[in-house]
């Protein structure tokens, strides 16, 4: 070994242990790199998804790293493309200052104030049908596309409404198994479409993600998303019944999955996101393409159609927009006005902050309503006021007060009463 390489190995090593770190420390963690999350290791067969891969899907929500992951799904997941096409649809704007404030818990806040306390990636806020407010933060820009989480159940929501004003379903009332015999032997037979969208099916599905202890949802969450070994919508196929159809409602991701399948399956050998493409994408005048990630490689994998769809923020203002304007947009019907009507129709005693009508949550006793997606993401609409507001953030994952959204929530109401002159 000559004299120079000796001395760059000894400069090498003392710089390590003057950083804090010993030669022995770097290879300890080199090779924790390596190794599968126990906490998923154990649940599921193994993956031929790399380590580092099913190790940063693992960790995607964490609040180190969700302000970037959730706008670089397409770089941890397989995607499949819902397109845009032909003449982008306007949205004239008459930018405004955020000229008033909201009370929050005893305490009142100005909107940027706001921005921070509630984990903001990008805000945009319409008032009779024109941007008045659009701010990115974070490294983000009018070309990132955001994951939606569960706003992506709202979305294909409308779409049943859709394939249900083109005939290729019956009825609301048909049973969803009429449509998807696979499902014949779960408890998903006997449910009827109307009571999947309201999610009272009644299967036992727990949304609940104590990975511990991994009960159903929790085991979906790992073999379909982190190490793509199944489909999410598989776990449908032989589930237990909890409750009588319609009776409770329980808000569970399976639900939306099975929407998703009943998609598929009625779209003529096409996917949802080719039906999204063209019964919803293209006719709104999207400005940019939107992508499902998906559970498996191309082949077998499908739509995550529960929670998995991203786009710009600008085209889920295109969405809020319609819905303000019962499905009217770009000149064009694109979902039926009724289906509007009746998807943010509370179906429940509105009891409760928030109800649920066919997949959009409703403001009870408002006419307001909202898509809302995991720790943080908002298409909210007030009719009464012609209001628009879209925000996507990175809310930390463990929040059991719910604070960030109720103070998001609060926010909304403002900016809906807000004259914006």
């Amino acid at each position: 070994m000559t004299k120079l390489l000796i001395t760059k190995l000894l400069a090498s090593r003392r710089m390590s242990l003057a950083g804090g770190l010993t030669l022995s420390a770097v290879s300890a963690l080199a090779s924790a790199q390596m190794q599968l999350n126990p906490t998923v290791a154990k649940v599921g067969v193994s993956s031929s998804v790399p380590v580092a891969v099913q190790n940063l899907r693992w960790r995607m929500n964490d609040a180190e790293v969700n302000a970037l992951t959730f706008r670089s799904m397409n770089t941890l997941f397989t995607t499949r493309r819902v397109s845009r096409s032909g003449p982008v649809s306007s949205l004239p704007r008459e930018d405004r200052a955020l000229d008033f404030s909201y009370r929050f818990e005893g305490r009142r806040y100005t909107p940027e104030q706001f921005l921070d306390r509630t984990y903001t990636n990008a805000l945009l806020v319409m008032k009779n049908g024109r941007i008045v407010y659009e701010n990115y933060r974070n490294n983000s820009g009018p070309d990132t596309q955001f994951m939606g989480w569960s706003m992506t159940k709202s979305l294909t929501g409308l779409l049943v409404g859709i394939a249900l004003s083109e005939g290729r379903i019956g009825s609301l009332d048909d049973d969803i198994t009429d449509y998807l015999p696979e499902l014949k032997p779960g408890a998903y037979r006997g449910v009827s479409i109307r009571q999947v969208l309201q999610m009272r099916s009644g299967v036992d599905y727990e949304e609940s993600y104590e990975f511990s202890k991994p009960g159903i949802a929790a085991r979906n969450h790992i073999t379909s998303l982190v190490k793509n070994v199944t489909r999410f919508v598989d776990a449908a196929s032989n589930i237990k019944r909890a409750h009588p159809p319609g009776k409770v409602f329980q808000y569970k991701t399976i639900d939306t999955a099975v929407l998703g399948l009943l998609i598929e399956r009625i779209s003529e050998g096409g996917t949802l996101a080719s039906y999204m493409t063209t019964r919803l994408w293209e006719p709104l005048g999207a400005e940019a393409d939107g992508f499902f990630i998906m559970d498996g490689e191309p082949g077998v994998g499908r739509e995550f159609s529960g929670a998995g769809f991203n786009a710009v923020l600008r085209d889920f203002a295109r969405v809020g927009q319609m819905m303000l304007q019962q499905g009217q947009f770009n000149g064009r019907q694109i979902v039926p006005s009724d289906w509007v009507s009746a998807s943010v129709r509370p179906a429940g005693e509105e009891k409760q902050p928030m109800d649920y009508g066919y997949q959009w949550w409703t403001l009870s006793n408002t006419p307001a309503y909202s898509a809302i997606g995991l720790q943080g993401q908002f298409i909210f609409v007030d009719p009464d006021t012609d209001t628009v507001v879209v925000k996507l953030s990175h809310f930390p994952p463990q929040d059991k007060e719910e604070a960030a959204s109720r103070e998001s929530i609060a926010f909304f109401q403002a900016a809906s009463k807000w004259r914006a002159q």
